[in-house]
């Protein structure tokens, strides 16, 4: 009996797992190659991808995986990336957004590309093995333009939207990410208003495109300071202001949020999760990872 978009959602943020970003493009992934010295061809980054997802007793700590459109075509050992991950009972995933461009209109801005043709694509990376998707909007700050516009929200919300109703058709579960950026000298306060709206506008979209929350997972942005700003919050300021956002915002029909690291550093992103999930706030969402 085929699971459902629902079931498949909830196993996604199963409590004491999180999911694995490995979705960098072939240009993302040859810039951390470079800083080691590694050559970027097909054959190194099967192979990278390869340890992390053969590293024995993975399964006990992740619930799926983001996979790129090259790596879920790949295999290891005989086998596909994404049966090997399946075979430790770990979602295999895949980033199905193309990427952004500068937005018509508001070129400073960005919006996310990839609907032309994803219903066709969505069926070929589900016979491949995929179980759910990713698609990321780009929000940017800047206080002295007044940015984020409602337009640029507007638009990358119903982009957001029309792609989790074709992943749910598709039989999947979609992640929908929606990233405020910390690039900025914006305040904690200034992001908090800024997600707030990017939120609610992209929860207006999921509902007039009739996408089932209890099928879906939000990757959100913590409320964070800009890295340029002036003062550093504390991560126990960053949980409150973030949490209160979603409570405004977020329906508890979503089984869970998987945050991004959104530019943290690796220790900035485990302790503010930390602080997330030790506030002692009883919340409807279970909250983990996707870094």
């Amino acid at each position: 009996m085929k699971e459902s978009i629902q079931q498949i959602a909830r196993a996604m943020v199963a409590p004491g797992k999180g999911i694995l970003a490995a979705d960098e493009s072939s240009g993302t992934i040859k810039k951390r190659f470079d800083k080691i010295g590694a050559e970027s061809t097909e054959e190194t980054r099967r192979f990278y991808r390869e340890l992390l997802f053969t590293t024995s007793g993975i399964g006990q700590y992740l619930s799926g995986v983001i996979l790129y459109d090259e790596t879920i075509r790949q295999a290891a050992v005989g086998k596909s990336f994404p049966k090997i991950l399946a075979e430790q009972a770990i979602i295999p995933g895949i980033k199905v957004d193309m990427k952004t461009y500068p937005l018509a209109g508001s070129p400073e801005e960005q919006v996310t590309e990839g609907l032309d043709g994803l219903r066709d694509r969505l069926k070929e990376y589900a016979a491949l093995g995929a179980r759910f998707t990713k698609w990321r909007a780009v929000i940017m700050i800047d206080t002295d333009k007044n940015y984020p516009t409602d337009y640029c929200i507007q638009v990358n919300a119903h982009a957001l939207a029309r792609y989790a109703a074709l992943t749910q058709e598709a039989g999947m579960a979609p992640i929908v990410e929606p990233e405020v950026l910390m690039d900025g000298a914006h305040s904690i306060e200034a992001c908090y208003e800024a997600t707030k709206r990017t939120l609610q506008r992209v929860f207006e979209e999921l509902k007039l495109q009739r996408v089932d929350l209890s099928g879906m997972i939000l990757k959100p942005n913590m409320v964070i300071d800009g890295t340029k700003y002036e003062s550093k919050s504390s991560p126990q300021q960053i949980a409150a202001l973030t949490l209160r956002c979603f409570q405004e915002t977020v329906p508890a029909a979503v089984p869970g949020m998987v945050f991004l690291s959104g530019g943290q550093s690796e220790a900035e992103a485990c302790v503010n999760l930390q602080a997330l999930n030790t506030t002692g706030q009883s919340v409807p969402w279970q909250l983990s990872f996707s870094y």
